[in-house]
């Protein structure tokens, strides 16, 4: 699975509508209403690396009411379960 982190600038007014529009994109997973230099924060996970150009450009970017975005992707992941396993002395 591959997973890209996309920030997404919005037109203020339209948030709320532009964030249920990419949440209705198949690949993008969450989408999160967020405070900073941007607006919204996409996590978009595909199958393939050509499906991040289907579903980022050629979708999300698209919806009426995003100015712009910038994509990372994650090579990988940590979460706490993983920490957690990977720091244990084995009590």
């Amino acid at each position: 699975m591959i997973t890209a982190i996309v920030m997404v600038s919005v037109e203020a007014d339209k948030i709320p509508e532009v964030a249920a529009s990419i949440a209705e994109i198949e690949g993008v997973s969450e989408v999160y209403s967020v405070a900073g230099d941007v607006d919204l924060i996409a996590i978009v996970r595909v199958r393939e690396f050509d499906q991040i150009a289907e579903v980022i450009a050629g979708r999300l970017s698209k919806v009426a009411g995003v100015l712009s975005t910038d994509t990372h992707i994650a090579f990988r992941a940590y979460s706490r379960h993983d920490l957690d396993a990977a720091f244990s002395i084995g009590e």
